[in-house]
């Protein structure tokens, strides 16, 4: 990982009780401009992380997988749905499908996903800074500030955008 990527990781982990108070105080709040600031400070962020240089959710964090992700992967890969499963898969305690283990099978050495085209959508949504109804997902905002070091960003932004407001 980048130097500067785990620099940003670690001040998240430093900050964290910091962060958690102004996530509570912001869902109070509900500010009506939380989704369009939330999305142009990702957008901000990603001008300068390279996800190439991280990997950290691919390393750390499993997707949760859907009937239609295992379709595709299994179609991907030219093998039949029961035995990607039975291959790649187990179920967790809330009886979803996620991989048997981390890192993800799929991440090269070089962070490149082999199987980018048809990666499950948990993975095309990461980090959820880009989506709408932003403060109905603080709580795993939250969580991706201490893997993703572009949502330790949008965090501080948000932070320094709705502190002082």
């Amino acid at each position: 990982m980048h130097p500067d990527y785990q620099k940003k990781l670690d001040q998240a982990k430093v900050l964290k009780k910091e962060t958690k108070a102004f996530f509570g105080t912001l869902k109070k709040r509900r500010p009506s401009d939380l989704d369009k600031v939330t999305n142009a400070l990702h957008h901000e962020a990603f001008e300068h992380i390279d996800c190439l240089q991280c990997a950290n959710c691919c390393r750390t964090t499993g997707p949760l997988l859907k009937a239609k992700d295992i379709d595709a992967l299994a179609a991907h890969l030219k093998i039949r749905p029961a035995i990607f499963t039975d291959t790649y898969l187990r179920v967790d305690e809330d009886k979803d499908f996620v991989f048997k283990s981390m890192p993800c099978p799929f991440l090269g050495e070089d962070n490149y996903c082999s199987v980018y085209a048809e990666r499950p959508g948990a993975c095309r949504d990461y980090p959820h800074t880009q989506q709408r109804d932003i403060r109905q997902k603080l709580d795993i905002t939250f969580e991706n500030t201490m893997i993703c070091p572009a949502v330790a960003d949008v965090v501080e932004g948000l932070k320094k955008r709705y502190s002082t407001v």
